[in-house]
């Protein structure tokens, strides 16, 4: 997999090619996870209808929303891999990041229902039947949510899809959650009945947790934020190019799970055009094996120590379909 992302070949259709293959292996595993997390939540809503555990029910709450997240990222991922148009210059990467701010406001009114629910049965218990019924429902609702959490964070963190990573982390946190519900259980069966209510407030909080991480995530791919050690293995990629004097301007910014580039650098003000634009095709090209995910780079040339907004040579990436370049 590691060639995958780091290919050794620079030729810009292996680039198009690994972001395709990257967003198959995301649909993918959204399509395994649905099956899963939609099995464990119709389980868990037969156990709630016998039972009317309060905590059960928080916790098959929030395994239905996130199983139904996995529709409009799986939807992103599709788009995701239509060739740019004339109007769309960039492609659709960023349906993926319009689905990660679909998945926090489910989060969100995940949390709600289940914070409204606990606390109506905190001041207006229900006796809780079939206890025995709620604790197998509750370690199925950790195992199902286990396996697609680990299954979503594993792709996710792969293919750079901060979307991705965010529902494996909600997945997770219903994990645990249906832990809780155990919990929950056992206090009845003890004789506390409101042990139910207090544990589904409990993953009220939990559920909050995570839409303020998954939020965070989410607005920094929004705001075309990177980790700054990304920006530092572009530089030191760009420097070690012979003929680069100096490294002007570097950007990088996430379109979806992908990485685009602009870089503007210096080159001795004696080369010609030629010259220069070789320097151009070199620095893209260490680009393009140095930085995981980059799947498209555009590479600005002018004269050290003169007008550095003067470009001698401008060396457009063409890596996928509909590129216009400028």
């Amino acid at each position: 997999m590691r060639a995958v992302f780091r290919p050794h070949s620079h030729d810009s259709a292996d680039s198009v090619d690994a972001a395709l293959a990257a967003s198959a292996e995301g649909i993918r595993a959204l399509r395994t996870s649905l099956l899963v997390l939609g099995a464990t939540a119709l389980a868990q809503l037969v156990v709630v209808v016998l039972s009317g555990s309060a905590a059960l029910l928080a916790d098959t709450i929030h395994n239905f929303s996130d199983a139904l997240t996995a529709v409009p990222l799986w939807i992103a991922f599709v788009l995701g891999r239509r060739a740019a148009t004339r109007r769309y210059t960039y492609g659709y990467g960023r349906a993926e990041d319009l689905a990660g701010v679909f998945i926090v406001a489910m989060i969100a009114l995940s949390a709600v229902v289940a914070g409204y629910e606990s606390v109506h049965r905190l001041f207006e218990p229900q006796p809780v039947d079939h206890v025995g019924a709620v604790l197998a429902a509750g370690v199925i609702g950790f195992v199902g949510n286990e396996l697609v959490a680990v299954h979503r964070i594993r792709v996710g963190r792969r293919i750079g899809s901060a979307a991705l990573v965010a529902d494996g982390l909600h997945a997770r946190t219903d994990g645990f959650t249906s832990l809780a519900v155990v919990a929950a259980a056992l206090g009845v069966l003890a004789g506390f009945p409101l042990a139910d209510p207090i544990v589904g407030l409990l993953i009220t909080v939990a559920i909050l947790v995570v839409l303020r991480g998954a939020a965070v995530d989410v607005y920094r791919r929004l705001m075309d934020a990177v980790d700054p050690r990304l920006v530092d293995t572009a530089e030191a990629a760009v420097r070690a190019v012979p003929g680069v004097l100096a490294v002007e301007e570097l950007r990088l910014r996430w379109s979806g799970h992908r990485v685009r580039a602009e870089v503007g650098v210096a080159v001795d003000a004696r080369l010609d055009v030629v010259a220069a634009h070789d320097i151009a095709t070199a620095v893209q090209h260490r680009l393009l094996h140095d930085v995981p995910r980059l799947v498209a780079a555009t590479v600005h040339v002018g004269p050290h120590g003169g007008d550095h907004h003067a470009v001698l040579a401008h060396h457009p990436s063409a890596l996928e379909p509909g590129a216009v370049a400028r």
